[in-house]
């Protein structure tokens, strides 16, 4: 069957609509959303799961009686509804980005930046290591699948120029960016806690012990403990990452239902 039939079936304004929402996803999305990736590759990404899209999924056809400015405003829901289920991934991943300055703060590494070439940002070496790590667990466990099965799932539930925004939308993605901070602080809790005890430690020895340079001693110290501790408790974090991969699937599924229409 040609794969173009689909397009012809459902008419191409409701085509659009479809290719639309797909590049939503792609626009913020981890692993898609990156500068990287050149912006006539995602969009040509968009427009082939767009194809397939319509080809395997049913759909209803969108009201074209209105006119052009109605339409605009279909086009650009549509697009926010693809923006809001990458939204969801793209912040909890933001988490490990905080988790990663939070910890550098702590062992000594706060001054220390590198340019990551594919967000165009300066970050810390601890977050990009641990984004690193993250991708590649991603990418392992097939998460930018779940993205790409979500927003084929969408369709189900919100039929084309049919999404509600409402302040229940609002309030879960506030609750989500809050979210983000709170998963940042858990992850660097082990590291920031071990440097607590051996800021504590210096403080004791350098009121009984004047003698001692506690500045020589406590910034190779602070770097020791805190490399070991990143070391000891990187299977932790691998785990995180797996359970943070369900929690973004569920997150998403909320979203999804935030954006059903009203009966």
């Amino acid at each position: 069957m040609n794969i173009f039939s689909g397009m012809v079936l459902i008419s191409f304004e409701t085509f659009l609509l479809v290719f639309v929402r797909m590049t939503g996803l792609f626009v913020i999305a981890p692993i898609f959303g990156r500068q990287n990736v050149p912006t006539h590759t995602k969009i040509g990404f968009a427009f082939f799961n767009a194809l397939i899209l319509v080809n395997t999924v049913s759909l209803q056809k969108a009201d074209m009686d209105a006119g052009i400015f109605e339409y605009a405003l279909l086009v650009g829901k549509e697009f926010l509804v693809g923006v809001a289920i990458g939204y969801v991934a793209y912040m909890f991943f933001s988490a490990i980005y905080t988790a990663g300055q939070l910890i550098d703060t702590q062992i000594g590494f706060g001054m220390v930046n590198v340019l990551d070439p594919l967000s165009n940002i300066q970050i810390s070496v601890t977050s990009n290591f641990y984004y690193i790590m993250c991708m590649l667990v991603f990418l392992t466990i097939k998460g930018h699948h779940a993205l790409i099965k979500a927003l084929f799932d969408s369709y189900s539930l919100i039929p084309i120029g049919k999404a509600a925004f409402n302040d229940i939308l609002l309030n879960d993605l506030l609750r989500i960016f809050a979210e983000t901070f709170s998963i940042g602080f858990r992850i660097c809790a082990p590291v920031t806690a071990a440097i607590i005890v051996v800021d504590v430690a210096l403080g004791i020895i350098s009121k009984s012990i004047p003698q001692i340079n506690v500045f020589v001693v406590g910034i190779p110290l602070k770097l020791i403990v805190g490399m070991a501790l990143l070391i000891i408790t990187l299977p932790y974090f691998m785990s995180l990452i797996k359970s943070l991969t369900a929690l973004i699937n569920s997150e998403t599924m909320n979203i999804l239902k935030d954006l059903v229409p009203a009966k």
